[in-house]
């Protein structure tokens, strides 16, 4: 017992969380409210796309979205409704009812509590990256397709599958078109694209929505049909729509909600680590926030809820530095709950699905599916089948697909993983030396040899390794025993030199094979090793190199490097 309860309390905030958000108040205070601007189009959208309504969306965005600030393992998170989430939910609502869903984030609430009291969050790292980028592209292509019926105007056909319902919905428009709600939806969709790219910086999503409605409202176009009336405040919290009788059905989709609240919170957080310096989340503690988020939403109304990654990388660029921007933003979203309901009402359906098409446009990221395409074969097929499993089946089970068939060609390729040994590099020097040059060099310059493959399994141990290499001037990396480089691998080695020289260590290589260059290049990984020259064919160049730069930082005397030749 006292083992769980330590468990317990090791998940609870910190003194250093009070004390982060005192640092940059008027930094994060600004931030929270550049998030809020941008995340109340995207709850209103989401919230109606469940099928629960605007209020469902906006209940998420302030409940969810403070409790996972509070609790979660990431001072840069911002949690709230999600694409990924509202695919999952369509079908439950569907089957359900609205309920149900409810009941379905209450149980899965208590699941990921489970996972985070399990340690489970650090097993997350180990989903290879092209299984998280066909993900992505088949929650893009599903969002996408679902916002089709409102923004051509006419009602949901019935279905649980969206190509199905998209085909009906087309048909539907053919025979009776509604031109009003389908300018307004392309409309918002055109100034969100193309205004990001003019002025990154603007808040245009909340921009063409305000500006379809307020068309929408001069010239009384009817046919653009609006959000309907919100309640001008949350509801008071209530268990009422649990319903006993039906828990034994509702068991398996709540697995499916815990295991995506799971996957996308941590997958989020781990893009906002990559974003900064200095920042790394805790996976458990996260896990926790997020599951305490979902087990309070529900009660007042609101859908499931993840870690958002637009909205977090919104609250990273605009500076947010502690998890007080993320409160802020839940605070700010309260605010328009009460005092703009009225408002908010007016605003066009069509608009929303004009926003939510733009989000998925701008989810795919066109050159990280083209490095993964080229990285390997593998990649390639792991990314397509797991888009495809996501657009046609359930998205739980396309990353269940995706891993296993990574997992099965990794294994086909490779049979033991690879092995980060730190070497003598001494009978590697050219040249005469005495001990006290030696000894120097020792000190200033360290040598690994890779053995084995570089993939996603040995990917994460390796850089956790490498990542903490002693205080050295150089680290060469002796590459000729990698016997393979996946995607995954190449993406946490670039990572790793990043690290290294963001430290001051200059890194270098030695021995890269032909065969691998293609995975290092389609992710920069192969410009970075040969920055300023520092790629080598052999380990006794790479020292001579290592040499040479000490000889230019001032450590190495003119003089050693003369008696070597």
């Amino acid at each position: 017992m006292s083992g769980m309860l330590r468990r317990v309390r090791s998940l609870l905030p910190v003194r250093a969380d009070l004390t982060a958000m005192a640092r940059a108040p008027r930094r994060d205070l600004l931030a929270g409210l550049t998030v809020a601007i941008v995340a109340l189009p995207l709850a209103l959208g989401f919230g109606v796309s469940s099928g629960l309504g605007a209020e469902a969306g906006l209940a998420t965005a302030v409940v969810a979205g403070a409790l996972a600030a509070l609790f979660g393992g990431s001072n840069l998170q911002v949690s709230g409704p999600t694409g990924a989430m509202t695919v999952v939910l369509v079908p439950i609502v569907a089957e359900h009812g609205p309920n149900g869903v409810l009941t379905v984030g209450l149980i899965a609430g208590a699941l990921v509590i489970g996972l985070a009291l399990a340690r489970a969050g650090r097993y997350m790292a180990y989903i290879p990256a092209s299984v998280v980028e066909g993900f992505t592209l088949g929650i893009a292509l599903v969002i996408g397709l679902q916002q089709v019926p409102a923004a051509l105007g006419v009602p949901k056909p019935e279905g649980e599958r969206v190509l199905a319902v998209t085909w009906r919905a087309v048909g539907e428009f053919v025979r009776t078109p509604n031109w009003t709600a389908l300018g307004l939806a392309l409309g918002v969709a055109a100034v969100m694209l193309l205004g990001a790219r003019w002025r990154p910086a603007v808040p245009f999503s909340l921009v063409a929505v305000i500006a379809a409605t307020a068309v929408a409202q001069a010239f009384h176009l009817d046919a653009a049909a609006p959000i309907g009336e919100l309640p001008a405040g949350l509801p008071a919290p209530s268990l009422g729509f649990v319903d006993l009788s039906a828990l034994g059905s509702l068991i398996a989709p709540a697995v499916a909600v815990a295991a995506l609240a799971a996957l996308e919170s941590l997958l989020s957080a781990q893009v906002a680590d990559g974003m900064t310096v200095g920042q790394k989340h805790d996976p458990d503690r996260e896990l926790f926030g997020q599951g305490l988020a979902n087990l309070a939403a529900p009660l007042f109304g609101g859908v499931p809820a993840t870690g958002a990654i637009a909205r977090t990388a919104v609250n990273v660029r605009t500076g947010a530095s502690s998890r007080l921007a993320a409160l802020t933003h839940a605070a700010v979203l309260a605010v328009i709950v009460f005092a703009a309901a009225p408002l908010v009402s007016k605003i066009p359906l069509a608009a929303l699905a004009g926003v939510l098409i733009a989000t998925a446009i701008r989810m795919v990221e066109v050159g990280s599916l083209r490095a993964m395409a080229k990285a390997t074969r593998a990649d390639a097929v792991v990314l397509v089948l797991t888009a495809a499993a996501t657009l046609v089946l359930d998205l739980v089970y396309a990353v269940i697909i995706g891993f296993v068939v990574a997992g099965a060609l990794a294994l086909r390729a490779v049979a033991k993983q690879a092995r980060l040994a730190e070497v003598d590099f001494h009978a590697d020097l050219p040249g005469e030396h005495s001990e006290e040059e030696r000894a120097l060099l020792a000190e200033h310059i360290v040598a690994y040899r890779i053995d084995g493959p570089l993939f996603f399994a040995a990917a994460h141990r390796f850089l956790l390794e490498l990542a903490e290499v002693a205080d050295v001037r150089v680290v060469i990396l002796r590459m000729s025993r990698v016997t393979t480089v996946d995607a995954t691998g190449a993406l946490v080695l670039k990572d790793a030199v990043e690290k290294l020289n963001r430290r001051g260590i200059v890194v270098m290589t030695s021995g890269i094979r032909p065969g691998q260059r293609q995975a290092l290049a389609s992710v920069g990984a192969l410009d970075l090793l040969r920055l300023d020259g520092r790629e080598y064919a052999t380990t006794p160049e790479a020292i001579a190199g290592a040499r040479a730069h000490l000889r230019g930082a001032g450590i190495l005397p003119a003089v050693t490097g003369e008696a070597a030749r």
